[in-house]
């Protein structure tokens, strides 16, 4: 049996991209299916098509070769985790030992923080606003601490890579979404932020996801994901 990830509509769930693309940057063999959103149940975590996959009912949920029985793994970050411990040192976490705390601390700050980011900016991939709404005062502050976290990350980095920490790693998978909500509310962000944006929105296996978030009549499709709701 083969690696099977359960995700979430493509254009609107954040927490299905980043345990995606922390697979393909393993070079973990996967199998991706998608599960409608838009049934009964969602929003109470009860849809049953999920509840089916996952004990929490969220996505995403993967099911993993395993030794002995199937091992169903369900939070983005718990995948991540499991996903670096199939492969090299270094390829997903960075090897240095101070480097590899920081880099967790980012990670867990994206993964438990930025409420009310997620509250005002959900994830639209294809949507594209002309310029930035007017954010509540905690959406801003929010949005000043990413920007002064992308900034000091690659300003102390620079000389290793392009991310957060020289090479991509798990941080940049969680904050990828984040990246798409920048880009698609128009949010204007200090230079060295928006070029490390940049560069995770040019990522070949980012563009790779993009790609698939059209329906058959080149439309969005699903229902907007509350962010929080899955993980």
């Amino acid at each position: 049996m083969s690696n099977v990830l359960f995700i979430g509509d493509k254009n609107y769930s954040s927490w299905s991209l980043r345990p995606w693309l922390v697979l393909r940057w393993a070079g973990i063999p996967f199998e991706e299916r998608v599960l409608r959103l838009d049934q009964p149940g969602y929003g109470r975590q009860e849809i049953a098509e999920v509840k089916a996959v996952a004990p929490n009912g969220t996505v995403p949920a993967l099911h993993a070769d395993g030794p002995m029985d199937r091992l169903v793994i369900w939070d983005s970050l718990a995948i991540a985790e499991w996903a670096a411990e199939q492969v090299a040192p270094g390829v997903l976490w960075p090897e240095d030992a101070a480097l590899r705390a920081q880099a967790r601390s980012a990670t867990c700050e994206m993964h438990s923080g930025f409420a009310a980011v997620r509250r005002d900016l959900s994830m639209n991939i294809r949507r594209r606003m002309e310029r930035a709404p007017e954010w509540p005062e905690d959406t801003r502050r929010q949005l000043a601490r990413l920007d002064a976290l992308w900034s000091d990350l690659r300003e102390r980095h620079a000389h290793l890579g392009p991310w957060l920490f020289g090479t991509r790693s798990i941080a940049d998978a969680f904050f990828a979404p984040v990246a798409t909500r920048l880009r698609t509310y128009a949010v204007e962000g200090s230079g060295i932020a928006t070029a490390y944006r940049d560069t995770v929105l040019a990522d070949a296996d980012f563009l790779a996801w993009q790609a698939g978030c059209v329906d058959d009549r080149g439309e969005a499709s699903g229902h907007p994901v509350v962010d929080g709701l899955y993980r």
